[in-house]
């Protein structure tokens, strides 16, 4: 009882003062941590040691720098690191680097030429069949295996040169009848055949291997799986000249280390530059023209080993190879490689790469020549399919003559490709390959070309896809856009086959919405819909349908705009199968929560949005992943906070009503419009600056009422707990005190059933931290609650001290005693005169009260209970392995009391001086904390009215650790 009736009387404006940092001026020539420090080191040997560390700061120019650069010096850490290893390679290294970047700059390829690797994926892909296929394979002969044992050199050369006589007779197996997937295994087990004989240094075997791939890419019998086994196959001969290359590169490493990227001939050894030739003698041996050619192609590189002009002799003598291939599209692909290796090794050889593709035109009237169509009537493909067939190819051949090509060659290109008859396929690649600006800057010649081409052979929808595609990048002058659109959309809207109708529209959609209004892109919209309607072929469409709404919300993306647009939400609602239509609306939702700036409105947007973000919650279901539920609940709160209807209030809280019952089954939303509601009523309030109407005053007990509706529909104890409290300031603020009432009591009732563990972030934890934090900030909150006239004394109070006596805590944990320790706090800030804080027009118990003796008395009565459980406690953590906590818990306590007490009181003096003592009794308190502890209080002793401190700091010892 001592503690309260003693309850130190606070003067809290005076505190606050004497609380405040102390200002100190700041002088800019001082020394400033951001700025880069100057260490000035002395030639005298007797110096002091302060004199020897001093640093100045530097104050010129040199400050702006950034202070990491300075400290590096422009160098990297690990490049300093190797060239104190070896001081010549370093200078070698970063000198071959220099030279190479300045090389690279005029020859090399750059990032925006589209690589073989990204077009690799698309072409497997694309290209598959239900065929069987057949393949031959090099099974290794025991001669091979017996070579490299061989003690004798003479005897391993013998048995390599019998192995070469042998190379194409060696022991083969076919295999019949594989899957498309078993084929595909098969070779990627030769590649890894390939590897492991290399590396077992059979190399004979490895060059068989390959010589064998080579030769399955003259074999056509599967046509319409050629392109992907083009890209199988010479993934096989990329590793092939890869390994070549690396093992004669490695040859030429020397004392003086690697040679460097653009080494010249002469600095290769002879031992290098012999091993290099002799792979050409034996590739040169190989009979057969199909598997010479790629095998050569393969390790043009190693060229380089040999003479400085040896890539540009071999290009030529390798594009006339091709002319002995007779099947149109082996030479093509073949073209194709010789390109692409080209283009690796020696991108400026461009006369290489023009001389290969006019070679391709001179034989291009062989594609529909007999031998060809009575092939494919052989194997049931029709002309236009087959046609398809050469599109990688010839894209990929164009694509690196096209590659910063000067307009007058394209433009060359372009008239060779007019004269040629059934022009289709070559007119389709030079729109794959040519810049785009190129292309939409002559868009009336292509449109003239296309309408000129044969129907029957490659399809004209392709064409314009193709041009849709280019004009997507670049725009068309200005004065033919619509003329291209009208031209381009007569051929799309009459195609019959539905899927390449959608392929079409959906190029061209994003040509529409780039250059024209809303009502071409609402004509565009009633077409496509128009046209996969019938049959549901929509259902079929889904992925070209999503793209379609992707690109009319990018260009789109006024809202307003977009919904009016009669055709968009009829379009939706052809997206019938629940998960893409739910992808469709997250797409939507996203981008208005990107691109709204203000808030809105306009109930043609609210009521879409409003329909979107339903179709998006009725997707939630008991299957439905927590990650996805709460994306969606993101995505509807983002639309939820953009709704305003200025000062309609009433209209808000009508939307807010209308949304929870749309959105109960995601808790994220639920709160959000508690929120919502609540930061309406504080509008409300400010509006009327506090002084409400009998109007205002009842819309705000509307608000007041909806929250406490909703919130026990949540299942989160602890988000319940923090918006009843958070619901109650409002209510209180707002003055309507039953209603505050209502939510503290709420909340009282609902601490019980806070369960010991809890998930957070689907980790279960302890609840009791998060109980205390809330207790806490509830405790600050029922400083300012008035008494209820009809209930007793603090009876909010009194009720959560019960709940808190009763609450099961875990045998471990002190955190009821520190909450206990909290309520001291409360109840001492209870006996002022005048509370720390009011809550604006309401009156708290130091205005109804008036420090009322019977008041004091209560608050002195659960004072006394409240300190005997504490010192109960304590008693009960006398044993050997509690100590600790004991320690803790008595010089917490002796701080709420050096804090809130009037210690010229001699009973309360006394308890602090016994709990000082407890807290270092057993050695278990940190000295450093009670040598600051006892600093404060010697400090505090020192100010008017705080004399008594000097005694009690006398009669508090420190122990030591012993």
């Amino acid at each position: 009882s001592c503690f309260l009736r003693h309850a130190r009387s606070r003067n809290y404006a005076s505190e606050s003062e004497v609380c405040k940092l102390e200002s100190v001026p700041l002088h800019f020539g001082d020394y400033h941590p951001l700025k880069p420090i100057t260490v000035t080191e002395s030639k005298t040997k007797k110096m002091n040691r302060k004199e020897s560390t001093s640093s100045t700061s530097s104050s010129s120019s040199s400050s702006m720098m950034d202070p990491l650069s300075s400290v590096l010096d422009g160098t990297d850490p690990l490049s300093l690191f190797a060239a104190a290893a070896d001081p010549g390679t370093a200078t070698a290294t970063m000198d071959g680097t220099r030279r190479k970047r300045d090389k690279d700059d005029s020859s090399a390829v750059g990032s925006d030429f589209e690589p073989w690797s990204s077009k690799r994926g698309e072409i497997l892909a694309r290209y598959t069949t239900t065929e069987k296929l057949s393949i031959n394979l090099y099974m290794g002969s025991e001669k091979a295996k017996a070579a490299t044992t061989g003690s004798a050199v003479s005897e391993k050369v013998r048995t390599r040169l019998e192995e070469l006589d042998d190379l194409e007779e060696g022991s083969q197996k076919e295999l019949l009848n594989l899957t498309q997937q078993d084929y595909m295994n098969r070779i990627e087990e030769l590649n890894q055949s390939l590897k492991d004989a290399w590396s077992s240094d059979q190399k004979v075997k490895a060059l068989k291997i390959v010589i064998q791939c080579s030769k399955l890419l003259s074999d056509t019998t599967v046509i319409q799986f050629y392109p992907s086994k083009f890209v199988l196959i010479t993934d096989i001969l990329d590793t092939f000249g890869k390994l070549v290359y690396e093992r004669i590169l490695s040859m030429c490493a020397d004392n003086r280390g690697t040679l460097p990227d653009n080494f010249s001939p002469e600095s290769v050894n002879d031992t290098a530059k012999e091993t290099c030739l002799n792979w050409f003698f034996k590739i040169a041996s190989i009979r057969e023209l199909i598997p010479r050619f790629y095998v050569e192609a393969a390790i043009l590189k190693c060229n380089k080993f040999l003479s400085k002009t040896g890539i540009s002799e071999c290009l030529p003598r390798l594009t006339s190879m091709i002319r002995g291939i007779g099947d149109p599209l082996v030479a093509v692909y073949a073209r194709a490689y010789l390109c692409r290796v080209g283009m690796e090794v020696a991108p400026q050889l461009k006369e290489s790469l023009n001389k290969n593709f006019f070679d391709f035109l001179l034989t291009f009237k062989q594609i529909h020549g007999d031998t060809v169509q009575n092939q494919l009537v052989g194997q049931c493909v029709e002309m236009p399919l087959y046609l398809t067939l050469y599109s990688p190819a010839i894209d990929w051949i164009l694509q690196c003559i096209a590659y910063h090509a000067p307009e007058v060659l394209l433009t060359e290109m372009m008239e060779r490709c007019k004269k040629l008859g059934n022009n289709a396929l070559l007119l389709n690649s030079v729109m794959s390959a040519f810049r785009a600006e190129f292309i939409a800057a002559r868009s009336m010649d292509f449109i003239a070309m296309i309408k000129e081409c044969d129907e029957s052979g490659f399809p004209k929808h392709l064409l314009f896809c193709s041009l849709g595609l280019n004009l997507a990048l670049a725009d068309p002058p200005e004065n033919d856009r619509l003329q291209i659109l009208n031209e381009a959309w007569k051929v799309i809207t009459k195609l019959k086959n539905a899927q390449d109708y959608i392929n079409c529209a959906e190029v061209w959609v994003e040509y529409t919405c780039r250059h024209f209004t809303k009502r071409e892109v609402n004509t565009v919209l009633a077409d496509v819909i128009k046209h996969m309607t019938p049959d549901r072929a929509f259902e079929d469409a889904y992925p070209q349908l999503q793209s379609i709404i992707q690109k009319v919300i990018t260009y789109i993306y006024d809202f307003s705009l977009l919904f009016s647009v009669e055709k968009f939400l009829p379009f939706l609602d052809m997206f019938q199968k629940e998960s893409v239509r739910v992808e469709v609306c997250k797409c939507i939702m996203e981008s208005f929560i990107k691109h709204q700036q203000e808030s809105t409105k306009d109930p043609v947007i609210l009521n879409a949005l409003l329909h979107i973000c339903k179709t998006m919650h009725d997707s939630v279901n008991a299957l439905t992943l927590e990650d996805e539920k709460r994306m969606l609940a993101a995505l509807i709160n983002g639309f939820i906070k953009m709704v305003s209807f200025g000062r309609d209030f009433e209209q808000q809280l009508s939307f807010c009503v209308e949304a929870r019952s749309m959105f109960c089954n995601l808790e994220p939303v639920l709160v959000q419009l508690i929120h919502s509601v609540n930061q309406l009523a504080m509008e409300t309030r400010k509006v009327m600056k506090g002084n409400h109407s009998r109007k205002t005053a009842a819309f705000v007990r509307a608000c007041v009422a909806f929250c406490f509706i909703t919130i026990p529909s949540l299942s989160s104890i602890f988000t319940r707990l923090n918006l009843y409290l958070h619901s109650g300031q409002v209510a209180l603020a707002n003055q309507c005190l039953s209603q505050a009432d209502a939510f503290f009591k709420a909340a009282v009732s609902l601490v019980p059933e806070v369960p010991k563990m809890i998930s957070v972030d689907g980790k279960m934890r302890p609840s009791d931290a998060f109980l205390l934090e809330f207790l806490c900030n509830f405790f600050s909150t029922l400083l300012v609650v008035p008494d209820h006239p009809e209930q007793g004394v603090l009876f909010l109070v009194r009720g959560l001290l019960n709940v808190i006596q009763d609450y099961t805590w875990e045998d471990n944990s002190d955190d009821k005693v520190r909450i206990y320790t909290n309520v001291l706090h409360l109840l001492s800030a209870m006996t002022q005169e005048t509370f720390i804080y009011h809550v604006d027009k309401v009156d708290s118990n130091d205005a109804l009260y008036g420090g009322d003796s019977k008041f004091l008395a209560e608050i002195n009565k659960l004072c006394e209970t409240v300190i005997a459980q504490i010192l109960d406690h304590l008693k009960t953590l006398g044993k050997e392995e509690t100590l600790k906590r004991q320690s803790q818990l008595a010089l917490y306590f002796f701080n709420t009391i050096v804090a809130h007490g009037d210690l010229r009181n001699n009973k309360l003096n006394q308890l602090s001086v016994n709990l000082w003592n407890l807290a270092q009794k057993h050695g278990f308190a940190d000295t450093k904390t009670m040598v600051k502890t006892l600093e404060y209080i010697k400090r505090r002793s020192q100010q008017p009215e705080m004399s008594h401190f000097t005694d009690l700091a006398l009669r508090l010892p420190l122990q030591s650790r012993t």
